[in-house]
């Protein structure tokens, strides 16, 4: 298969709008600059209220850029001059009022107008930080939506506690994360023009207010699945269950809490997906009927029934036109037997096994890929590693398979 280079990230633009979040842009440029990465840094007025030009522009060894107007460039047009020169354009901390900005077209200072006058080669990363109730709002969610179907790639939020006092999505991605998705684009792209959607974490099947019934997994195989994938060129959609851990950079990232609601964000992030990498712990099974209020404790035995969930990984490999499915299979024994009887069962083109008591939880993996050629037993090693294996290994097999369009189709219990 032929693949589409994509040059390296020489120099880029690092656009800081107001958010206490602009901290971490001081030690994002610290990274990029250890990369060898060159780095222009341009703020808007309430950027400078959080962090001065001045510590920006002895990080970055450049002059920082705030006022459309600066003489220092010759034609007096640094929204044409700065954006010429980036080979990609990060905005981090990206405030809700920027976003808006961006998904409006507006250009009235000097980062919104160098963004609005950038060329087609040049990416535009866009790394949301604000409280949780302006993430949510019906508002941002719009702009966000408007930006993601202009092919603009948006990083993050992190879930976490936040400058105000609560807890919740919107703080922005720490540094190391948008260092990797500014080095994923240093690729020759296997999987480049791309779209992968992954499943990751455990999920949470309430029983009570307080109650539920989940699993171990942490998530780790899950973002590092991510991390591989956007390293090799791909867009990639994230839907999480609840975890403990940073999520990495992708395009788009959903938090999810329960199996169904797992199911409804794949339903809905599910077209134009080339790749499907279903490694989350979905619980396979969910309460019948949760209890509004806690459950008091009593001396009796308490029984509780239980319905099957529907089983998200075959579901969509039963569509007409499915994306290349890849599955993971975690076993207590038997591990390789019980997931080539999955593979089969599914109709899926790779499963992925591993054995639970050594997996979960751990940096670690010791897999076996099996596929239509076989199984490929890959020794024990970082998950990070483990993860690059299984991607060039989709790759490899996607590049085998005739283009196919994805059709849906109503929805199978397992």
């Amino acid at each position: 298969m032929a693949t589409k280079t994509i040059k390296k990230i020489a120099r880029v633009v690092l656009g800081i709008t107001g958010g206490i979040a602009a901290y971490k842009s001081a030690e994002l440029t610290r990274l990029l600059r250890k990369t060898d990465i060159e780095v222009q840094v341009v703020m808007t007025e309430a950027g400078a209220k959080f962090i001065t030009p001045v510590t920006m522009q002895a990080l970055s060894g450049n002059p920082v850029f705030m006022d459309a107007w600066d003489s220092r460039i010759d034609n007096n047009m640094a929204h044409i001059e700065l954006s010429r020169a980036a080979d990609a354009i990060l905005i981090a901390p990206a405030s809700a009022d920027f976003i808006a900005k961006l998904a409006s077209g507006f250009a009235n200072d000097l980062l919104s107008t160098l963004v609005l006058a950038r060329q087609p080669t040049c990416t535009l990363l866009v790394a949301p930080a604000m409280n949780r109730e302006m993430w949510e709002n019906p508002a941002t969610q719009r702009n966000i939506a408007r930006l993601l179907a202009d092919g603009v790639t948006i990083l993050g939020p992190d879930l976490g506690e936040q400058a105000c006092g609560e807890t919740g999505l919107g703080r922005m991605l720490e540094p190391s994360a948008l260092l990797d998705a500014i080095l994923g684009l240093n690729t020759n792209g296997s999987l480049s023009g791309k779209h992968a959607l992954v499943t990751a974490g455990p999920t949470f099947e309430p029983i009570d207010p307080v109650r539920g019934i989940t699993n171990s997994s942490s998530g780790k195989m899950g973002y590092s699945i991510v991390q591989a994938l956007t390293a090799a060129g791909a867009s990639v959609t994230l839907i999480s269950g609840p975890t403990a851990i940073t999520p990495p950079a992708c395009t788009k990232f959903l938090w999810v809490g329960t199996a169904s609601q797992m199911l409804e964000a794949v339903k809905a992030n599910l077209a134009g997906v080339d790749m499907f990498f279903s490694v989350a712990a979905v619980a396979d099974y969910t309460p019948a009927a949760p209890q509004i209020h806690k459950i008091k404790k009593a001396d009796a035995n308490l029984s509780i029934e239980m319905v099957p969930t529907v089983d998200i990984l075959a579901w969509v490999a039963a569509q007409n036109y499915p994306p290349f499915c890849v599955g993971f299979s975690a076993e207590s024994d038997n591990v390789v037997e019980y997931a080539v009887k999955k593979r089969k069962n599914k109709g899926i083109p790779l499963i992925v096994a591993n054995l639970a008591t050594t997996a979960i939880g751990s940096d670690e993996n010791e897999i076996t890929l099996i596929d239509d050629a076989g199984q490929h037993p890959v020794p024990k090693a970082p998950k990070t590693a483990v993860a690059r294996i299984i991607v060039e290994h989709a790759a490899r097999l996607l590049a085998q398979q005739t283009p196919k369009k994805s059709t849906l189709k109503s929805v199978k219990h397992a």
